[in-house]
């Protein structure tokens, strides 16, 4: 049988996953990776240590398999995506830290791009935000000493993560639609980066690399003394949305990572929306683009994190649940984690994280519980919108990621959303889609392997008035540093 290695780069750490040609696991591993935060609100990764940690992964995966890398057919890769990275062509060393996608440095130069939002939405389906990966290209060659003149010189590259990993995997300068389609620099009907929006943001275009389909033989890379092809570069919830089988328009998937992605393949024409959610490249395969509806959380199962690494009120992620199972609701008690800000479909970069309803009678059960339906809730908003927008309200949300392993949580998705909560066997979808669009192109299995079915959560009934408090938060946290 052939095999398939997937590198799932992910915002807080490196993964690799060996699969059979049926989409079975055969190994995998996986390391942190750090977590760099120089000032409120700005987020940075070692761009170096992404790249050891995932190589140090695909070793230890493939060891794991027991498989002789010589059997691995192919490599696929998926990626936190609007994560940016500016290193020197010629020593391949980053000129600075990588700048995440969480990161809101550039949050007043995006508001400077409001008479432009029209255009920006136009060409590229998403709004001025200091999400995505253009003003972090512009804030590094604004900010570190000599990068503009180095960039005019030619002497600089620029790209997300899957294009950096390619470059130190193959040597060439690549990325696909999916991860172009989150720069805010590239037009997603023409397929190509937008001379405007570079001459916009003073971005050159020598920097940025050749924009290829989300399923191709990039090059090869050297594993274990094996020459293996690259198969396959998608942006990780496009890889999800892969992975679920969500091929059909209509079809929805909500990832549970550090945020929570909602995405809702809307077929070969991209719909324009009018309610906050982003247009954007499901994928590429051949002369064939799939569109899809995006919207963003952009705190879901770090709320849980917050929760165990700087407040100390659990040990790990399953206590969380444990103590939340334990009381009946909340406790009068709603958390706004808008930690970097608010998503869809509020887009309010000055919000700010609040709880509220706080009373002596709650406990850390009540707060555990309450972080668990925030995640929910925001959930909820983004799914309104997206029925809203595309006339189809979903029968089904179709779920995965390492959040979606909490029972209470997906429960109370199913409750307040009406609709069935749907979860695979296997979560991990993100590496799941990579590696079954690297055997494709490598033509070792086809688009049915794999996606077993697991849980399903029936949904059992909702308090209205729950819904109408949390909007009632939501507003309260809205421009929470512009109002001081």
């Amino acid at each position: 049988m052939p095999y398939i290695l997937s590198l799932d780069q992910g915002t807080t750490s490196s993964r690799a996953i060996v699969y059979g040609a049926d989409m079975v696991r055969r190994g995998h591993a996986a390391y942190p990776i750090g977590q760099i935060y120089p000032r409120p609100g700005w987020v940075e990764h070692d761009p170096a240590e992404i790249y050891a940690a995932q190589l140090r992964a695909a070793g230890d995966a493939v060891r794991a398999s027991g498989v002789d890398p010589r059997e691995i057919a192919a490599v696929g890769i998926t990626n936190q995506r609007e994560t940016a990275v500016v290193w020197d062509r010629r020593t391949g060393k980053p000129v600075h830290n990588a700048v995440v996608w969480q990161c809101r440095r550039t949050a007043d130069m995006c508001k400077g791009l409001e008479p432009y939002a029209e255009m920006i939405r136009a060409k590229t389906g998403l709004v001025p935000d200091a999400y995505f990966s253009g003003t972090k290209i512009k804030w590094l060659l604004d900010n570190v000493d000599g990068a503009r003149e180095a960039a005019a010189r030619g002497d600089l590259l620029a790209g997300t993560i899957d294009t950096w990993l390619i470059w130190n995997l193959t040597g060439r300068h690549i990325t696909d639609t999916t991860n172009a389609s989150r720069t805010m620099l590239f037009n997603i009907r023409a397929l190509e980066w937008d001379r405007e929006l570079l001459e916009l943001l003073d971005i050159p275009a020598s920097m940025l690399p050749e924009v290829r389909g989300s399923g191709e033989i990039y090059g090869t890379c050297k594993l274990g003394g094996a020459d293996i092809a690259v198969a396959a570069a998608i942006g990780d919830q496009h890889a999800a949305l892969f992975g679920q089988g969500c091929y059909s328009a209509g079809q929805v998937k909500n990832t549970y990572g550090t945020g929570c992605f909602l995405l809702q393949n809307t077929g070969e024409k991209p719909v324009e929306s009018k309610n906050g959610l982003l247009t954007t490249v499901a994928w590429t395969i051949g002369d064939k683009t799939t569109y899809a509806l995006e919207g963003s959380v952009f705190i879901g199962g770090a709320l849980i994190q917050w929760l165990r690494d700087e407040l100390g009120l659990i040990a790990t992620a399953a206590e969380c649940d444990r103590l939340a199972e334990t009381v009946e609701d909340s406790g009068g008690a709603y958390i706004v984690p808008a930690f970097v800000g608010l998503g869809t479909p509020y887009w309010d970069m000055d919000a700010r994280g609040i709880i509220t309803g706080l009373t002596r009678g709650v406990t850390r059960a009540h707060i555990c519980r309450a972080a668990l339906e925030a995640i929910a809730y925001q959930v909820r908003d983004v799914l309104d919108c997206m029925a809203r927008e595309s006339g189809i309200p979903p029968e089904v949300l179709r779920v995965d990621g390492g959040a979606a392993v909490s029972v209470p949580l997906l429960q109370f998705q199913a409750d307040i959303c009406g609709v069935e909560v749907a979860r695979p066997r296997d979560v991990e979808t993100t590496a799941l889609g990579a590696a079954k669009l690297a055997g494709m192109t490598a033509g070792v299995c086809d688009a049915g392997a794999g996606g077993e079915a697991g849980a399903v959560f029936r949904p059992r009934g909702f308090d209205r008035a729950k819904l109408d408090y949390w909007h009632r938060a939501v507003e309260r946290a809205k421009g929470w540093v512009a109002n001081g």
